[in-house]
Order: structure tokens, then C-alpha cells, then sequence
């Protein structure tokens, strides 16, 4: 693939895994200014360093610019804005982050369905800090959630998580491409009662990607079909989830997406497009909202049809 369609499993976004050891132990000793002091001249390294990252980030807050007119802070705010939600992630699994603090939006729905038995299946974005909605289940007993993940490239920070709270790895799924046997397996766990997590925007990691063009900030762009193929099979209730911070508190917000979802065999691909585009609508949504915590760091408007050998120059 070229370096502008670089996937995004191969770049490996968490490279200051090492500083942010140290980051943490001074923002639990001294605690958060502190830490901030010492993470710019990281970010800064990062930023000059990684040119593919950054050339992203700039793409990303120029569309949020273009289609809201509004001006937003530049690169080293974007990538401040993501050490900050690392350091979340290890004060969570540290014992350290006040989760009674999480403001929940939509809770009583997932609430109302755990004590009807009834499972479901959660497609969340990379934006904010998802490590909330396990911390939290964790806390409710009642509440079983498989998160599917493709970890490898950021395998040294999950590592350092796992060292913080062996838990932090426990209802993980490594899923590079789904297969029966791992279809039938979430199959049984939702008629249980359990949920499954999926992220719904970043495209699958595969040689030939199926995905579906849905406008996202003015323009199109490639989005996974694989969410809503894992929710015509689990034939279950679909919710979306997002997490952000909004001032000081941090927020998770579920929304109900599809009571069932149907794929036809006549008319699959405007089906998939047509289910791409409200998700990426309520995405965009939640973007705009907190724009400088998504967290995708690569460039997520170039399609990956572009990159196949019989396409069209």
C-alpha cells in the first residue's frame, strides 16, 4: 500500500509507550499539571517525528474547520488530547480514576435490557476513552461485555495495562477476520444475556476490505461493513456507544441503533451504505461535540478500493 493508504493496524500508534510510564508515575505521585508540564516536550518529539500521524491529524482538523467553520486548535492540542486519554486508561486499571464521577447517558436502556435477559450487540468508535465501559461493566456484575479487538500493532501498551490490572485483559477478543466458529461463540454468549463490542469506524484488516462510503465531515469515506454483518447474524438489538470527556467529567452515551438488522440478498450494498451513513451520522455527531478526541490517526478519507491493483488511477 502506498504511505497515504497506509492501514491503520500497521502503524504503531502508541510508540511513546515507554515516556508514558514515566508520565504516569509523576501524574500519580504529583498529579495532573504536573504531567502535563513534562507530556508536551513528548508530543512534540512525537509530533516532528511521525510524519504519517501528523499529516492525519492535520487532514482531520482542516475538514472539521471546512464543514463547521469553526477553528480548532492545531496538531500538538489533537495529540495532547490523546496522552490524556492514555493516562485515563492507566489511572483506570490502576485503581486511580474516579469512575463515580462517569456521567451516563442512556444507561437504563441497557439496564432494562440486562434484567430482560436480552443481550445486544455495541458499536463504539475510537473516540474518547472506551476503557470507561469495562471499567464500569466490571463494576456491574449483571453486565458481560466481549470487546472484539485488533491490538498487535499496540501490543506494548496493552501489555503495560495488563501488568497495571491482569483484568484489563480479560474480556478482550483478538479478531482479526470474523469465522464461523467465532460467529457461533458471540452467537451464544449475546442469547446469554452478554454484549458485544464492536468498533464501527475503522475498516477491516484484510487484503480486499468490505466497507461501505457514508459522508463524514463533508466527504466520503470508507467505513466497516463487518458491525452490521456480526448484527444480521447475532440477530439481536444494536446500540451505539460513545465516550468523551466534556470539561472535567467524562460522559458515555448509548443510543439505540436497530431493533434487528436485516441484510437482503437483493439490494445488500445500499443496505450496508444506508446503515454506513447513519452511523457515521451520529458519529460525526459525537465528533463535533469533542473533535479533539477522536483518535484515528491515519488517513481515514482515502479509500481502500483505491489501493487495488485493477482500480482505476
Amino acid at each position: 500500500m502506498s504511505a497515504r493508504g497506509l492501514h491503520w493496524a500497521s502503524i504503531n500508534e502508541i510508540s511513546f509507550v515507554a515516556g508514558m510510564r514515566l508520565l504516569f508515575w509523576i501524574a500519580r505521585v504529583c498529579g495532573r499539571w504536573p504531567f502535563r508540564v513534562v507530556l508536551y516536550p513528548v508530543l512534540c518529539w512525537y509530533v516532528m517525528t511521525k510524519p504519517l500521524p501528523r499529516r492525519a491529524s492535520q487532514d482531520y482538523l482542516a475538514r472539521v474547520t471546512a464543514h463547521t467553520g469553526r477553528k480548532l486548535p492545531g496538531v500538538l492540542h489533537h495529540f495532547a488530547a490523546f496522552g490524556e486519554s492514555i493516562l485515563d486508561k492507566m489511572l483506570l486499571w490502576g485503581g486511580l480514576y474516579d469512575v463515580d464521577s462517569v456521567e451516563l447517558h442512556g444507561g437504563k436502556m441497557i439496564s432494562d435490557a440486562v434484567a430482560a435477559g436480552k443481550g445486544g450487540l455495541l458499536i463504539c468508535a475510537h473516540l474518547g476513552n472506551l476503557e470507561l465501559c469495562r471499567v464500569l461493566s466490571r463494576q456491574r456484575h449483571d453486565i458481560k461485555l466481549t470487546v472484539l479487538v485488533h491490538t498487535r500493532h499496540a501490543q506494548a501498551f496493552n501489555d503495560m495495562l495488563g501488568k497495571l490490572n491482569p483484568a484489563s485483559q480479560l474480556n478482550l477478543m483478538q479478531v482479526t477476520e470474523m469465522s464461523p466458529a467465532t460467529a457461533i461463540l458471540l452467537s451464544e454468549r449475546v442469547a446469554r444475556g452478554e454484549f458485544v463490542v464492536i468498533a464501527g469506524d475503522r475498516v477491516p484488516v484484510s487484503h480486499n476490505p468490505r466497507t461501505a462510503m457514508a459522508d463524514f465531515m463533508g466527504a466520503p469515506a470508507a467505513f466497516p461493513v463487518g458491525p452490521f454483518v456480526l448484527a444480521s447474524v447475532l440477530q439481536c438489538p444494536v446500540y451505539l456507544l460513545f465516550s468523551i470527556r466534556e470539561g472535567r467529567r467524562a460522559a458515555v452515551y448509548f443510543e439505540r441503533f436497530r431493533e434487528s438488522v436485516r441484510i437482503p440478498r437483493v439490494g445488500r450494498e445500499e443496505a450496508f451504505s444506508a446503515l454506513a451513513a447513519d452511523y457515521a451520522q451520529r458519529l460525526e455527531h459525537y465528533c463535533l461535540r469533542a473533535p479533539l478526541q477522536w483518535f484515528n490517526y491515519y488517513d481515514f478519507w482515502h479509500s481502500p478500493q483505491l489501493e487495488r491493483p485493477d482500480a482505476s488511477r
